[in-house]
């Protein structure tokens, strides 16, 4: 035993300093937006989420027409959304907000047809949407129990990689990020999607003006 003990400190690695931490991962990217925007379908539909792009005075009508096309009669909003992306909604759109007194309980939210947010930022590289409870986002849970989830991202919003994502994110807020549907799978690889979240993910991409 004393020479298994022996063995094991000395093939115990020096420890490290923070100061000592290699840093030479990528932090800026070379990519323009439509490169970073081509990149980020690519990986969401890859990730069977649902992309549309529409310039940004055409975003009412571009959210109206996803939630048309889904039959959605009922969808829930952050009470800080800008009201004019859902107006031309003719359906019922439920808000939520921050207090105990304006929040949705589990079981209104479990009963509507769809959640519609804003972005914080996205990956492209990784196809992750990042949402962190600021304006338009909402709370974690608006985005965990309703079966379809439209999210809005602005193409000035798509970084290339997780660094240049971080730098943009304030790392004591509630951070969620979405790479796709909720999908799971068992020990023989069946898949199957909405356990642990939306079963359909729709990602509409307000592009930039040239």
């Amino acid at each position: 035993m004393a020479r298994i003990a022996a063995a094991y400190r000395a093939a115990r690695p020096a420890e490290i300093e923070y100061d000592d931490i290699i840093r030479e991962y990528r932090t800026t990217s070379d990519s323009d937006i439509a490169e970073l925007t081509e990149l980020l379908i690519d990986r969401l539909v890859d990730y069977r989420a649902l992309v549309r792009q529409c310039p940004v005075d055409d975003l009412p009508a571009e959210i109206t027409n996803a939630l048309e096309n889904r039959a959605a009669r009922t969808v829930v909003a952050p009470m800080d959304l800008d009201p004019s992306w859902t107006a031309s909604f003719s359906g019922r759109v439920l808000t939520d907000g921050p207090s105990a007194d304006d929040q949705l309980s589990v079981s209104e939210l479990d009963g509507v047809d769809g959640v519609i947010t804003s972005c914080a930022v996205a990956i492209a590289e990784t196809g992750t949407l990042t949402l962190d409870g600021s304006a338009g986002q909402g709370r974690r849970v608006l985005t965990l129990i309703p079966d379809y989830h439209l999210c809005v991202v602005f193409a000035d919003q798509i970084v290339h990689d997780v660094p240049q994502a971080l730098s943009r994110l304030e790392a004591t807020r509630p951070l969620t990020m979405i790479s796709g549907p909720s999908a799971t799978s068992d020990i023989e690889l069946n898949r199957v999607e909405g356990v642990h979240g939306p079963r359909t993910l729709e990602v509409i991409i307000v592009t930039v003006s040239e």
